[in-house]
């Protein structure tokens, strides 16, 4: 299994739009810690996260009667504008079904990219719903924001960078954690060609979908998810993303807002950048880790996975961060 995602990975077609992220050192952060902390900056992309790389790769493997058909998806934002932006370059229609709940600034990311949004529910399994609804009424090509196997390739090219710009030593790689498609492309790549680097998950506490998984050994539905991270809100890991996981991740691990909004500040600190608050779970994760763990001189990476952030919400991060410092 893990070599086929390996040769899918190689062969992905991200770079037409997407772009090598750098892979940068976190210095406040690691001094700090008493660790070498890198971030792998996917909020430098060209719709500020990880998610073009999938969601392109994804439509370059549909037929041309597919993509006259037309796509659609449900996403909280991420995938949204990645979407947009991937059906804009190879001019495919595409509609985005978004919660009500999703931050204004993603929704205009994905009309500014010519996306059709459609605005229903207040979580992601509502819009999910409505989203498969169209597919029968219209005869779209559904899109999944994570659940893919195409999908899970495009993002496994993270790994792919990470390998190639840090070829020494490497103890552990902390990935944020929604619907596991970017945690699952990268445990694939990293468990084949390096399988003594950790794979260390990190969920939001109100979206664990994947730490329940793997308690249940199954997939299950949370009753009701947070969403002040809204780019991991997913009430229900997805199916291949945890064939994969339950093999190659090493650990999953959760963290409260207000760890996040601390992180979100200690990213700050080290990158004049604003990361969202999922873009902000594998920081938040190391944090935690050392903390129980005691770890020194270690070498971590984080996936800084995102930058889609309100700013009507900074007041409230800034407010939290010292409180999730303690």
């Amino acid at each position: 299994m893990l070599e086929q995602y390996v040769k899918k990975i190689l062969t992905s077609r991200v770079y037409d739009v997407a772009v090598e992220t750098p892979l940068q050192t976190a210095r406040q952060l690691s001094e700090r810690l008493g660790n070498k902390i890198w971030l792998k900056r996917e909020d430098l992309q060209p719709v500020f996260s990880f998610k073009i790389r999938g969601a392109y790769n994804k439509l370059t493997q549909l037929t041309d009667e597919e993509r006259a058909r037309g796509v659609v998806t449900a996403s909280a934002g991420n995938h949204a504008q990645g979407l947009a932006l991937a059906a804009k370059v190879l001019g495919v229609k595409a509609t985005i079904v978004m919660p009500k709940t999703t931050p204004e600034i993603k929704v205009e990311g994905v009309r500014s990219r010519g996306g059709k949004v459609v605005l229903h529910g207040d979580s992601f399994p509502e819009a999910l719903a409505y989203s498969l609804k169209l597919v029968d009424e219209k005869g779209y090509v559904y899109i999944h924001p994570y659940d893919d196997p195409h999908t899970i390739a495009g993002q496994g090219t993270v790994a792919m960078e990470i390998l190639r710009q840090h070829p020494g030593p490497l103890d552990a790689i902390f990935v944020p954690v929604g619907g596991g498609g970017l945690i699952a492309g990268i445990a694939a790549y990293v468990k084949y060609l390096r399988p003594e680097v950790r794979i260390i998950g990190v969920e939001s506490q109100h979206s664990a979908c994947l730490q329940a998984a793997l308690i249940a050994g199954e997939r299950v539905t949370l009753p009701e998810v947070g969403t002040f991270a809204d780019g991991v809100a997913v009430a229900q890991i997805g199916a291949h993303g945890l064939d994969i996981c339950r093999f190659c991740v090493d650990e999953v691990m959760t963290v409260s807002n207000d760890q996040l909004c601390a992180a979100i500040k200690d990213i700050y600190d080290d990158t004049r950048s604003i990361t969202e608050p999922s873009g902000a779970l594998a920081v938040a994760g190391i944090k935690q880790y050392v903390a129980r763990t005691g770890a020194r001189g270690e070498t971590l990476v984080a996936i800084d996975s995102g930058a889609n952030i309100n700013f009507d919400s900074l007041g409230h991060v800034a407010e939290r961060a010292a409180v999730g410092a303690l």
